[in-house]
């Protein structure tokens, strides 16, 4: 199947970028811990060096506004330096989960400000860059909207207030959007969203359809599909990401299912990635993925497989971001990390290359060329 490639590289490198507010009420900013916008230059020539070309950044909103509409984009200019020096492409989330200070999705003003924040960058990016601007509006709004309106783990810390938080989400992602294409209408609106899937342990097989189905709300609420007083659009559907981990499929209320997965109680990958192309026939990719340890190696693999079958099958599938490309701390314990790079960290942040994980990638790579894959 000939596909014109969506990004400049199949395998894409993903940064840790989030600066929420932690349930310790601390807050998080990824891109500081691991030194990623003081090193920019030295992780980006180690992406070059893996011959990974595309990469997924945040502007952190909780940095860059410094009180309401005054925006310092300085240390962004930075990475969009460093992405220009190497020939890297860069994808923006506007929100990884953080938010200014006394900022949250219900609040009366989220959506203005969230709007005026988009129209702002847009605005900056044009001023300093060429390059077509990728653009994720908000980075998971389904998990956003369970994390800090159901689970207590960020701002508001709510429970029981997961519809609302995620319908004033795609609110402002939707004003955020108009104000993007007015700004710059050939900007590439990326939706990011995971992809789930939750098994029946025994219970009602409607209920387990329905709770399937919270993972293509925020989704089709922007094109359009829900909540058409919001405004959104079919059209704002242009690249479709899907955030597949380990622990994307569970049992019932919470039983995730292991992997490795030698009985197979698992669904495939590839027919997640089906299942969601059909819903949206847009050109999709893997917008986050990636293990810890040992199991790094045999997942990249297994993962690459798969979405090289979806491929075959028809999926208009665009490419995989590891994520992340430096390991990370645990956001509520961040003296806690996890081994999950394609480099580990030292106590002084410097880069480890975890040789197994970058070799298997290189043999994957290899792969692209051999068999017409990409």
């Amino acid at each position: 199947m000939n596909q014109s490639p969506a990004f400049k590289s199949f395998f894409i490198g993903g940064f840790e970028c989030a600066d929420h507010i932690n349930r310790h009420g601390i807050r998080v900013n990824l891109l500081q811990e691991t030194q990623h916008d003081s090193r920019v230059m030295e992780d980006y020539q180690l992406l070059q060096d893996l011959e990974i070309f595309t990469v997924r950044e945040g502007i952190c909103w909780s940095v860059v506004e410094k009180a309401p509409g005054i925006y310092d984009f300085s240390e962004v200019l930075r990475r969009i330096k460093a992405a220009q020096h190497f020939g890297i492409q860069q994808i923006w989330d506007v929100i990884h989960f953080g938010y200014p200070d006394g900022l949250f999705p219900t609040h009366p003003l989220f959506a203005e400000r969230f709007e005026n924040l988009c129209r702002a960058f847009a605005r900056f990016f044009k001023e300093h860059s060429t390059d077509t601007l990728y653009i994720v509006p908000v980075n998971e709004i389904s998990f956003l909207s369970w994390l800090s309106g159901e689970n207590r783990g960020t701002v508001p810390f709510s429970v029981n207030n997961g519809w609302d938080i995620k319908y004033h989400l795609c609110k402002a992602a939707i004003r955020g959007i108009h104000a993007l294409k007015e700004e710059d209408p050939a900007c590439r609106i990326v939706l990011v969203e995971p992809l789930v899937k939750i098994h029946n342990s025994g219970g009602c097989a409607d209920e387990i359809f329905i709770r399937n189905e919270y993972q293509f709300e925020a989704m089709d609420m922007i094109a359009g599909r829900m909540c058409p007083e919001l405004g959104g659009d079919e059209s704002f559907l242009e690249l479709l990401g899907f955030n597949y981990y380990w622990n994307c499929q569970w049992k019932g209320d919470a039983e995730s299912l292991c992997w490795p997965d030698p009985e197979n109680k698992r669904t495939a990958l590839h027919e997640l990635l089906i299942s969601a192309y059909q819903r949206y026939k847009k050109p999709i990719f893997l917008s986050e993925t990636g293990h810890f340890g040992d199991g790094r190696v045999d997942w990249l693999e297994e993962i690459t497989n798969e979405c090289f079958k979806a491929r075959q099958l028809g999926v208009d599938f665009h490419g995989i971001c590891i994520y992340p490309v430096t390991d990370r701390p645990d956001w509520d314990n961040l003296s806690s990390y996890s081994q999950c790079g394609l480099f580990d960290l030292d106590m002084f942040g410097n880069r480890i290359p975890e040789t197994a994980y970058i070799h298997s990638l290189q043999k994957l790579q290899k792969r692209l060329t051999t068999c017409s894959a990409y």
